[in-house]
């Protein structure tokens, strides 16, 4: 539950006084009472629970041309990305940044953004996932300071940058039926997150629309890291054997599934085509590179910054969230079954090839 701030005039209501005479004696400022006064405006704010509102002080101050990055842990490949390049793009813009990464749970999430907001920051990115979960950091960002956000947060009022990730997933299994097959399963990440279902949403629209229904024994939950995956890989394969394509929701799970898949014997894309979500660097040096879609991520990174700065600049909102086009990568790793794309074929296309 969101703490509330009781404020000095409740306190001053409270004790009888004026809000000048608390705010002086709350504070520690000269004032011309007696010790009773005194003594009774400390004991009511003790009773009311009152304790300085370093937000709210913070906010009178000027700007500093600082901003506020909310970021989960550090090893996150694709929210590093992001991370870097709203740095890079905020200090082009004359701003400095200040991160506060969550810990794994995300609990702390409040505390960072009060954290935040209490060092004076002009505005903060939230780019952690954990912000859907979290009321109290929705009603911080909608409250206290200029906000914008990757995913959305409780209640709304949070301008959201991000990417059709309804369009991942129905870019990557649109690609697969192409290339004929029919039994692809996918590896998600936590089913919980809003990117999740989306993608799983895209993957379940292109079977549907190849006249194929979506199978749960082909849907495994994983946890965005490669020893999940792998674990969900080897589900799968004992699931259904006849697995010939694999939908993975992020690069790094896409190790994983490639481990697995070698382990078992199964050769990629001969028997088993991967096509993974993203498209981070060390897709392409993958063995087999890896056919992924490419979700902007640095300039995820760059709109958000630049939408921040128009808010703190108090600039005319834009309407509904700002989502950011992607495309598909065509690599090695899905071309068991048609020549165009193996290697040597197109490297990049908008749709299937």
């Amino acid at each position: 539950m969101a703490r509330r701030y009781v404020s000095i005039k409740e306190v001053a209501a409270r004790a009888g006084v004026s809000f000048q005479t608390a705010s002086k004696v709350l504070n520690g400022g000269p004032v011309r009472v007696s010790p009773e006064t005194a003594a009774r405006i400390m004991e009511v704010a003790k009773e009311l629970g009152y304790q300085p509102n370093t937000i709210a002080r913070s906010l009178v101050q000027r700007y500093t041309s600082t901003l506020g990055l909310v970021a989960p842990d550090a090893t996150d490949v694709a929210i590093s990305q992001i991370s870097v390049a709203a740095e890079r793009e905020a200090r082009r813009q004359g701003h400095a940044m200040l991160v506060g990464h969550l810990s794994p749970g995300g609990e702390d999430g409040a505390d960072i953004v009060r954290t935040l907001i209490e060092r004076r920051v002009d505005g903060v990115i939230a780019a952690a996932p954990q912000v859907e979960d979290d009321p109290e950091v929705a009603e911080l960002l909608r409250t206290y300071v200029p906000a914008v956000s990757l995913h959305s947060v409780p209640g709304g009022g949070v301008p959201v940058v991000g990417s059709n990730h309804r369009e991942t997933g129905r870019l990557a299994t649109e690609h697969l039926l192409a290339l004929g097959h029919r039994t692809i399963a996918t590896i998600t990440g936590p089913f919980r997150r809003r990117v999740v279902r989306s993608r799983l949403h895209g993957y379940e629209d292109a079977l549907r629309q190849a006249a194929l229904e979506p199978e749960e024994d082909l849907v495994v939950e994983a946890d965005w890291t490669p020893g999940r995956a792998a674990e969900a890989t080897s589900l799968l394969l004992q699931r259904q054997p006849r697995i010939t394509a694999i939908f993975v929701h992020n690069d790094t799970m896409a190790v994983g599934v490639l481990s697995a898949l070698a382990a078992a014997g199964c050769r990629v894309p001969e028997d088993v085509a991967v096509v993974g979500c993203d498209d981070v660097p060390l897709a392409e040096y993958l063995v087999p590179p890896l056919t992924t879609v490419h979700v902007p991520l640095a300039e995820t990174g760059e709109q958000a910054v630049d939408l921040l700065l128009r808010r703190i600049r108090g600039d005319p909102p834009r309407a509904g969230p700002l989502r950011l086009p992607v495309s598909l990568v065509v690599r090695d790793s899905c071309g068991a079954y048609a020549g165009p794309v193996r290697a040597g074929g197109p490297r990049r296309s908008t749709r299937g090839s």
